[in-house]
């Protein structure tokens, strides 16, 4: 459908990641101007009485506590540990000394990592390690702190071991200055410097002299495994305070003169305020004010829940421009775009075209729903603004994103922002939008008081950034052996990572970023579908949608579906060819021996009994950033409702630097993955959810599922990030599992959503 043409907005300083470089002589300029940019950043750490910063990424007081300094939030994944316990390991650090402390914004903490995996296009992907350095330097200089997609560990792990490393050789030469001795004589084991006698001293007694010395021109890393604290089961920096309420989230926070707020933000897509009932609400004990912008009315008073009585009773009307999201119409939007002419192919290998011409082929149809986050903490924020600058306290996974986007919101220069960041109460990648800190920042300018913001479970659920909806069309030909000779696959889909960019990046409005991103194929919308099996001939073409839904980050992204499809129609492909389903993908994983490994492993450790009629045993496996996880899991029907008894993992993730957080992500997706498969989604009628309680969403309980078994497999390869690899591995397990308990393929998500 045409679309008139649209102003960008004056308030967007991002950029766009199709027009990152335009074409060979904007890139080479690009690198020119950049080349010649002078860049030099330095801490903007803040030093409290007693502490010294040795780097970007360390303090250590007089008393010897290590203040560790990380810039990746924290949202139940395990980084606020693991990052710290890389740099203690190296530095020699005693673990009950360690502290954490939230980085501030800046360059030094640039993810490059996730920004080149999100901002990659065909002219950066052309230019190769120029185009890669080139969004590195974007990402750098505009400080893109990024959490997500599992880099935390591959982007940060260097960086962390070196200022471990740094801080060490540092602290050994001041104590050797003092001892007048080599200080390559000295080490740190818990907390002490010796020099391997008798002299000994701990570190708080140097560390001011330390930071006057200059570090060698190549950086020792410690050597043997006396002392050393990674790849140890280190108990979480966090969790003393999750467990007795001190932990602060957006909604713990308490400031004098503070009060609370509630919103609601109208129907999905193009919607503005079009009126409501401003005397109802004065009734309500402790209400104060209504504050109304063109999308959205809050609610304020001395408590929450009066505040949200007060716009209960308000009864907002909003009008909505455009048609109103629906499940049919989702449906017909990723059906059309089949036919349109937008469709691209993504990923080939070999030629498709003899292989399938005159041959009997098997061809399926999958579809998955938008996948709601449902996260245990609302959306919150708080705020204290004037007229000179303005404070945030916000857990989210792009700082600096949020932080500019609110001086711009407030009219105030990004200097006299200051943006806490917080740990988050689970995210799974929502908490890339900061919707909820631009509102809470507005609402405290009009109150002229510190404003706490939290948005309702409903409000949640409406206002989300779900998982993308997806369409495939799969079709394969079998060799006389029964290995693939040739594979391809359809993906009718909206691409939820563009869209996210395009709103924290750009600053569109989430219908403008949905609207966009319309008819653009993209590689990201189809990430993880490449095939990791031998298959000599196949493909993989994108076709994009608009589906009307603004939608977000989500724990593997385009895998969530993508693994999905592939995974079980390899397992119906399996049954076609009479072969048993591990067996099926052992024959064709020659060169990939360490998924060979994990399939083996996860099939041995469930009893695996070959996929048979009435096991009930499905299996999956899938290969993401270095990390390689198969899953066995045991499920079968009870009555109308799916039972899953049994999960078994095997991952080969690198050598990880704590397994026990490592076994906790694994277990945190397959849990993911499970409310993926069988709930975590919506119905949507006339631009709402039908369903927004979560007791109505068919979410896995305790009591539905079973035993939950990981097998970390001992690797030497660098740590891989794994909080993203298991979620996509379970619906297909489970629908595979179905297959063999009920004779039924199933092919859409969640499970037992109406046909």
């Amino acid at each position: 459908m045409a679309r008139a043409p649209r102003k960008r907005s004056d308030r967007s300083k991002g950029i766009d990641r199709r027009t990152l470089i335009v074409g060979g002589g904007a890139a080479a300029g690009l690198l020119l101007a950049w080349g010649v940019w002078p860049r030099s950043y330095r801490p903007n750490l803040n030093a409290g009485p007693g502490e010294t910063i040795l780097n970007a990424f360390l303090k250590i007081d007089r008393s010897g506590q290590i203040i560790v300094i990380v810039p990746q939030m924290e949202s139940g994944q395990g980084v606020a540990t693991l990052l710290p316990q890389i740099l203690a390991d190296e530095l020699g650090a005693d673990w009950r000394t360690v502290a954490v402390q939230s980085a501030p914004i800046s360059p030094l903490y640039a993810n490059t990592l996730l920004a080149r995996e999100w901002l990659a296009s065909d002219w950066t992907r052309l230019l190769g390690e120029a185009g890669d350095w080139a969004i590195g330097q974007y990402a750098s200089r505009s400080s893109l702190m990024l959490t997500g997609a599992g880099t935390s560990i591959p982007m940060f792990h260097d960086a962390y071991r070196d200022a471990g490393a740094a801080a060490r050789v540092l602290l050994c030469k001041a104590a050797a200055a003092r001892w007048d001795i080599p200080w390559e004589s000295c080490d740190i084991q818990e907390g002490v410097i010796s020099d391997g006698g008798a002299k000994r001293m701990k570190i708080g007694e140097v560390v001011e002299d330390a930071a006057r010395f200059d570090l060698p021109d190549i950086l020792p890393y410690r050597q043997g495994q006396d002392g050393r604290l990674s790849g140890q089961d280190l108990p979480r920096l966090d969790t003393p305070s999750k467990i007795d309420g001190s932990h602060n989230f957006a909604a713990d926070i308490r400031l004098p003169d503070m009060v609370y707020a509630s919103i609601r933000q109208g129907p999905i897509g193009d919607a503005v305020l079009a009126g409501l009932d401003e005397r109802s609400p004065a009734g309500v004990t402790g209400f104060l004010k209504l504050v109304k912008q063109e999308r959205w009315v809050a609610a304020v008073a001395s408590n929450w829940w009066a505040a949200n009585k007060a716009l209960d009773l308000a009864d907002p009307v909003f009008t909505l421009r455009g048609k109103p999201v629906s499940s049919e119409a989702i449906e017909d939007m990723l059906e059309t775009a089949f036919a349109g002419s937008a469709g691209r192919r993504i990923y080939a290998q070999g030629d498709l075209l003899p292989v399938f011409e005159g041959a009997t082929i098997l061809a399926s149809e999958y579809q998955v729903d938008a996948g709601l986050h449902l996260t245990l903490e609302p959306m919150a924020a708080t705020a204290r603004v004037t007229d000179e600058d303005a404070e945030i306290w916000l857990a989210t996974q792009a700082p600096a994103l949020a932080r500019n986007a609110i001086a711009q919101a407030l009219d105030l220069p990004e200097a006299a922002v200051t943006l806490y960041p917080l740990h988050a109460g689970g995210s799974f990648g929502r908490r890339m939008d900061w919707e909820a800190g631009l509102q809470a920042a507005l609402i405290a300018r009009d109150m002229r008081r510190p404003v706490q913001l939290q948005w309702s479970r409903i409000e949640d659920v409406v206002q989300d950034r779900p998982a993308s909806p997806a369409r495939a069309r799969l079709a394969a030909k079998l060799g006389r052996n029964g290995a693939i000779e040739g594979w391809l696959a359809k993906v009718a889909a909206p691409c939820a990572m563009s869209q996210t960019w395009a709103r924290v990046g750009r600053g569109d409005m989430p219908h403008e970023a949905a609207a966009d991103m319309a008819d653009q194929p993209t590689r990201l919308a189809v990430a993880g579908m490449a095939l990791p099996y031998a298959a000599p001939n196949w493909a993989v073409d994108h076709y994009p949608a608009d589906v009307g839904l603004a939608l977000g980050f989500a724990p593997g992204n385009a895998a969530l579906y993508g693994t999905f499809f592939t995974e079980s129609f390899v397992d119906e492909l399996a049954h076609l060819a009479g072969i048993e389903a591990m067996s099926f993908r052992i024959q064709m994983l020659g060169g990939n021996p360490r998924l060979a490994h994990c399939l083996s492993t996860a099939a041995a450790m469930g009893g695996w009994q070959g996929g048979i009629s009435g096991s009930g045993q499905g299996i999956a496996a899938r290969m993401a950033g270095g990390a390689y996880a198969a899953i066995m899991v045991e499920a079968e029907m009870r009555g109308d409702t799916v039972s899953v008894s049994r999960i078994v993992a095997a991952v080969d993730a690198g050598d990880q630097v704590n397994p026990d957080i490592a076994r906790q992500q694994v277990e945190a997706g397959l849990i993911y993955g499970l409310a993926y498969a069988l709930g975590a989604s919506t119905p949507y009628k006339g631009g709402l959810p039908t369903r927004a309680m979560l007791g109505r969403m068919n979410l896995p309980r305790l009591a539905d599922i079973g035993e939950v078994s990981v097998e970390l497999i001992r690797s030497t390869a660098p740590p891989a990030g794994i909080t993203d690899l298991a979620a996509p591995l379970v619906a297909p397990a489970v629908a595979n599992a179905l297959y063999t308990w009920t004779g039924q393929r199933l092919r859409r998500l969640p499970l037992l959503a109406s046909p």
